[in-house]
């Protein structure tokens, strides 16, 4: 059994920082890529950033110069380090996970999804 659970959204101001989380744990052999993904109300999900298991990173156009993603193996977690949030960044922020099981095929994993708020 895999889980991967985020943590640290949260409300904050306009030209404010949150850091995200977002831990892997289970039957764990190997660990792919790591990605956030967010969904604002209405809208589709988008990809936001995604890191490979050797730190080759990816952002999506309306993040890039504002959010930092990283990883630490050792830890299978991904962090999502956002500053100078706009009111536009608000959604509900998943991980996702491309993991080989002890015992499985790769599969994607995806978190419950933590709400970020941004607003005055």
């Amino acid at each position: 059994q895999v889980q991967v659970v985020e943590s640290g959204g949260g409300l904050v101001q306009p030209g404010g920082s949150l850091r995200l989380s977002c831990a892997a744990s289970g039957s764990i052999s190997t660990i792919y890529v790591m990605a956030w993904y967010r969904q604002a109300p209405g809208q589709s999900r988008e990809l936001v950033a995604d890191i490979t298991s050797n730190g080759s990173k990816n952002y999506g156009d309306s993040v890039k110069g504002r959010f930092t993603i990283s990883r630490d193996n050792d830890k299978n977690t991904v962090y999502l380090q956002m500053n100078s949030l706009k009111p536009e960044d608000t959604a509900v922020y998943y991980c996702n996970a491309e993991i080989l099981g002890i015992t499985t095929m790769v599969n994607n994993y995806w978190g419950q999804g933590t709400q970020v708020t941004v607003s005055s």
